[in-house]
C-alpha cells in the first residue's frame, strides 16, 4: 500500500481556498500511486480557528467544504481529512476536534481528538470534547492507528507521561499495523529534535511503524515547520518533509526500511527560516497590504528585521525609512542607507528635527521647572512612530516593529512610538539571537548584506547625547540567561541565581521589570512565535498584581 503525505499550508477560514488546495494535493497524490492520502489537524478550516468555532454559519460551511473535498478527490483512493464533528450527546462541549476518513467519497470512520492541551498557545477545551475511548480503523484490510496531534504527548519518554490517558497505547492494544498522527504542531526552536525524541520512542515501545502529518505555514503569530514524516518500527526516519514548505511524500508500506540520512538541526537557521515565513504568510494571508515598511535606525534590530522581509518578500515590496534626530549619529544614517543599497531595497530619509522642536514648543508650558528626562526622549520615538503609521495609513504599508524579546522583556520600548506595527518580527528572539541571526544572514548570503559596522558598534536608542543601552541594562548576554531562565523556563529567583551565579539583586531588578512591564506587551503587535514561551497568549499574566519574591 502507498500512503501520502500531504504537508499542506491552509488559511484559517478559508474554506473554498483550503478545499482546493486538498483535492489538487490528493489528485497529484493519486498520480503518483497512492492508496491513501492524509491531510494535517483541522486542515480544512486551517489552525487554529479560535471562536470561528461559535460562529454555526461557519461550522455549516466548514461541513460542506469537506463534503466537497470527499466528492471531488479522486474515487479509487481513501483519503483523511481533518475537521470538526459534532457532539449528538446532551453534556460537554458542542464539538470535536476530529479525523475524518473517507473511501471513494464516502465517509467510513470518524475519530475524536483525546488529549486536549489548554497550556501556552493552546485553548482547545474551550470549543473541543475530548473522545472517552479510542478504536483502530479498519480500512481495506487494514488497521489504522489514527490519531490526532497531542495524542502522542501521552508517550512517556523522558520519565512520568504528561497525561492519565495514552490513546496510542489503547490503538496498539488493539492490533493497529500502523500509527498515524495528523497534526497542528507549532514551530519552535529545538521542538522538532523533542518531537522526534517521542515519535522514535512510540516506535520502539508499540513495534509500530509511525506516520506523522504536520501542517505548514504560519497564521498570525504561529509558525507551523511542517517536518511531517515516515518512521519505522525501529524508530529510524524513512521518510521526512522539508521544513517550511508545502510537500507531498509517498511512503510504499511494502518498499522495506531504506533509512534516510538525518543533518542535525541547526537553530539559527531554523530560526531564520520560521521568521521568514512568518512575515510572508502574515502579508499574503491577510491580503491587506502593498508593501511592508521598516524603520531603520542604523540598528542590529531593524537591520535584521529588513533583510528577513527582504527574503521573505523581495526587495520591491520593501520599503526602509531613516528618522534622524539631532542625537542620530552620521554612522547610523549611513550605515541604514548602506543596508538599503545591499539589499536592494527603496530607502527614504524623513529628518524628525522640526516636528520634535513642535512637540516641545507645546509642551513647554506644561513641562515649565521640570528637569528633561525619558519624556523628552520619547518624543523622538512616538514622532517616528507617527511618521511610520501615516505612511502605512496612506499606502496600505505592513508596519513591521522591529524590537527583541529582550527589549520588550524590560520595558527598553516606547509605546507608541518603536512599538507601533502590525507585526512583531523579532518580539520572540532575544537580543543575543538576534546578532545569531545577523551573522547568519551574512554568511548564508557569501556577503555582509547587514553591514558590520551594524554588528559591531554598541546598541543605542539614540535618544539623548552619548547614550548606550547598557547605560540602563545589563550586557545582553547577562540580561539573556536571566529572562530564558525566567520566561522560557519558569525558573524563580533563587533557580536563576543560582544557575547564573549573578547577584541576587541583580535578578530581582530583572524580574520586576519584566513584570512591571507586562501592560506595555499587552500593546504590542502580534509577535511571532518561535521559541517555547513567548509574550502573548502563551504567557498569561495578571497586569495589576502584587506579589514579592
Amino acid at each position: 500500500m502507498k500512503i501520502a503525505l500531504a504537508q499542506i499550508n491552509p488559511v484559517v477560514g478559508d474554506l473554498q481556498g483550503n478545499s482546493s488546495k486538498i483535492i489538487s494535493f490528493a489528485h497529484r497524490a493519486r498520480a503518483r500511486g497512492a492508496d491513501l492520502a492524509v491531510f494535517p489537524e483541522l486542515g480544512v478550516i486551517g489552525y487554529p480557528p479560535q471562536d470561528l468555532l461559535e460562529n454555526t454559519t461557519f461550522l455549516r460551511e466548514a461541513r460542506e467544504a469537506r463534503t466537497h473535498v470527499a466528492a471531488q478527490a479522486p474515487q479509487d483512493m481513501g483519503i483523511i481529512l481533518g475537521g470538526v464533528a459534532p457532539n449528538s450527546t446532551s453534556s460537554g462541549k458542542r464539538l470535536f476536534n476530529a479525523a475524518f476518513v473517507y473511501d471513494g467519497g464516502h465517509l467510513v470512520a470518524t475519530v475524536h481528538k483525546t488529549l486536549l492541551p489548554t497550556y501556552d498557545v493552546f485553548d482547545e477545551r474551550r470549543h473541543f470534547e475530548p473522545a472517552t475511548r479510542q478504536h483502530v480503523v479498519a480500512w481495506r484490510g487494514r488497521k489504522l492507528g489514527l490519531h490526532i496531534c497531542e495524542d502522542l504527548w501521552a508517550e512517556p519518554f523522558t520519565g512520568e507521561p504528561l497525561y492519565h490517558v495514552d490513546p496510542i497505547r489503547a490503538l496498539a492494544q488493539q492490533g493497529a499495523d500502523c500509527l498515524i498522527n495528523v497534526c497542528a504542531s507549532p514551530f519552535a526552536v529545538g521542538k522538532r529534535a523533542a518531537r522526534e525524541a517521542l515519535i522514535r520512542s512510540c516506535c520502539r515501545r508499540h513495534g509500530l511503524p509511525y506516520i506523522f502529518v504536520n501542517q505548514v505555514g504560519a497564521n498570525t503569530q504561529l509558525i507551523f515547520d511542517g517536518s511531517s514524516g515516515v518512521y519505522a518500527s525501529g524508530g529510524h526516519s524513512l521518510l521526512r518533509a522539508p521544513q517550511f514548505e508545502e510537500a507531498l511524500l509517498v511512503w510504499d508500506t511494502e518498499a522495506g526500511d531504506e533509512v534516510q540520512t538525518e543533518g542535525e538541526d541547526d537553530d539559527v537557521r531554523s530560526l531564520h527560516g520560521a521568521l521568514v515565513l512568518g512575515i510572508r504568510d502574515y502579508f499574503h494571508k491577510t491580503g491587506a497590504f502593498t508593501m511592508a515598511l521598516v524603520g531603520l535606525s542604523g540598528g542590529i534590530d531593524s537591520a535584521v528585521t529588513c533583510a528577513l522581509a527582504v527574503e521573505a518578500l523581495g526587495p520591491e515590496r520593501v520599503i526602509g525609512v531613516t528618522m534622524p534626530s539631532i542625537y542620530s549619529s552620521a554612522g547610523s544614517v549611513g550605515d541604514s542607507a548602506m543596508l538599503a543599497d545591499n539589499l536592494g531595497i527603496t530607502f527614504r530619509t524623513i529628518p524628525i528635527k522640526e516636528p520634535v522642536a513642535a512637540f516641545e514648543h507645546v509642551l513647554a508650558d506644561p513641562f515649565e521647572g521640570t528637569e528633561s528626562g525619558i519624556a523628552e526622549e520619547n518624543i523622538q520615538a512616538r514622532t517616528r512612530g507617527v511618521l511610520l503609521m501615516a505612511l502605512s495609513n496612506k499606502f496600505h504599508y505592513l508596519l513591521l516593529s522591529t524590537g527583541n524579546k529582550s527589549e520588550l522583556a524590560v520595558g527598553y520600548a516606547t509605546l507608541y512610538g518603536d512599538m507601533n506595527g502590525g507585526l512583531g518580527v523579532l518580539g520572540d528572539v532575544l537580543k543575543t539571537e538576534v546578532y545569531r541571526l545577523a551573522e547568519y544572514i551574512n554568511l548564508r548570503t557569501g556577503k555582509e548584506l547587514i553591514p558590520r559596522e551594524t554588528i559591531t558598534k554598541p546598541p543605542s536608542a539614540e535618544l539623548r547625547p552619548n547614550q548606550k543601552d547598557q547605560d540602563s541594562l545589563p550586557p545582553y548576554s547577562v540580561l539573556d540567561d536571566i529572562l530564558r531562565g525566567y520566561i522560557e523556563r519558569r525558573e524563580d529567583l533563587d533557580d536563576i541565581a543560582e544557575s547564573t551565579g549573578l547577584a541576587r539583586s541583580l535578578v530581582m531588578d530583572i524580574l520586576q521589570r519584566v513584570d512591571r512591564n507586562e501592560y506595555k506587551r499587552r500593546q504590542a503587535p502580534p509577535c511571532l512565535r518561535v521559541t517555547g514561551k513567548a509574550f502573548g497568549p502563551g504567557r498569561s499574566l495578571p497586569i495589576v498584581m502584587r506579589w514579592n519574591r
